[in-house]
């Protein structure tokens, strides 16, 4: 009888379905920005890398608008599976203090998943200004009226220019929103003068002489533009001013699924056809772990909300 029992109990047993392996359905990432962004073209690259890697595909879907919140939402409010990821810019860690309801906490309603790429900004300016060095460029600004043109309200390209300009410098320079590569644009065609951008639009203009580099906003010099000094080379100690891209998860992600995504996402980063393609679009990849990418974001809440409140800048 009790053999029978065990029999039955293990027949029993063996029916049950087991848990499936993750992951084992596509994996979506939802981009912040619209194709054709430096974001969407990151998501892209790392998400053929992924699918090569996972055996499952990596769909890329934008979902642009409100400076990257309505994707960030969407992902907050789905199913906490690993399944819908989002896929943003630096722009996650600003808009939470730069708009006055961007609908989520950036600390608390997100867990970061992996970083993924990040460029320095570049501060550069037309041919024809006769500043050669960012001495020159702020003795130029405090006795002529200039304008500067930057990717966008609220973008750290802005951010970085005020903090410079206004913060430390404490000239009065024009700020003149743009898209990032008619930021550029404007400056090779002489109607702004100055520019502050992510790298990889400018990299090609200055390799050519089109436009002239000042300085790049890291803590270090840039692969592109390697004797282009940094701000904190020139005086402005820690001065640090990125654009960078990541991954997020709904908050109550299980830690297996996120810390699987991490890994294979720091492998798919160490491969050298991706970084090649990076290379050519002036980007760095950039693998952390997952406790270094949460302190590194939390980091930048904290700076990038300091400076949106010392400067008062909002968007509604």
């Amino acid at each position: 009888m009790k053999r029978y029992l065990f029999a039955l109990l293990s027949l029993m047993f063996s029916a049950l379905p087991s848990q499936a392996a993750f992951p084992d359905k596509p994996i979506r990432f939802v981009v912040a920005f619209a194709p054709g962004s430096s974001t969407d073209i990151v998501a892209r690259l790392l998400g053929e890398q992924l699918t090569a890697a996972l055996g499952q595909t990596v769909i890329v879907e934008n979902k642009p608008g409100a400076g990257g919140n309505i994707a960030t939402v969407g992902v907050m409010n789905a199913p906490a599976d690993g399944y819908t990821l989002l896929f943003h810019s630096v722009a996650y860690a600003v808009n939470p203090k730069l708009f006055t309801n961007a609908g989520y906490d950036a600390v608390n309603d997100l867990q970061g998943v992996a970083m993924a790429a990040f460029t320095p900004n570049l501060l550069y300016v037309h041919p024809d200004v006769k500043a050669t060095n960012l001495a020159e460029l702020l003795t130029l600004a405090r006795t002529s009226k200039m304008a500067y043109a930057s990717s966008g309200n609220g973008t750290t390209t802005q951010l970085g220019a005020e903090w410079l300009f206004r913060g430390f410098a404490k000239v009065d320079i024009t700020h003149v929103p743009f898209q990032p590569a008619a930021a550029t644009n404007a400056v090779v065609s002489g109607q702004v003068p100055i520019a502050s951008t992510s790298m990889p639009p400018a990299v090609p203009f200055a390799k050519v002489g089109k436009v002239r580099p000042i300085a790049v906003m890291s803590l270090k010099r840039s692969p592109a533009l390697p004797d282009v000094p940094t701000l904190a080379e020139l005086g402005y100690k820690d001065f640090e001013a990125n654009t960078w891209f990541a991954v997020f998860a709904p908050a109550k992600t299980p830690p297996a699924v996120l810390d699987l995504l991490n890994t294979e996402i720091n492998k798919a980063l160490g491969a050298k056809s991706l970084q090649e393609r990076f290379e050519t679009l002036s980007l760095e990849a950039a693998r952390m772990d997952r406790p270094a990418l949460k302190r590194y974001v939390e980091s930048e809440v904290g700076k990038w909300g300091r400076l949106i409140r010392e400067l008062d800048i909002t968007v509604q």
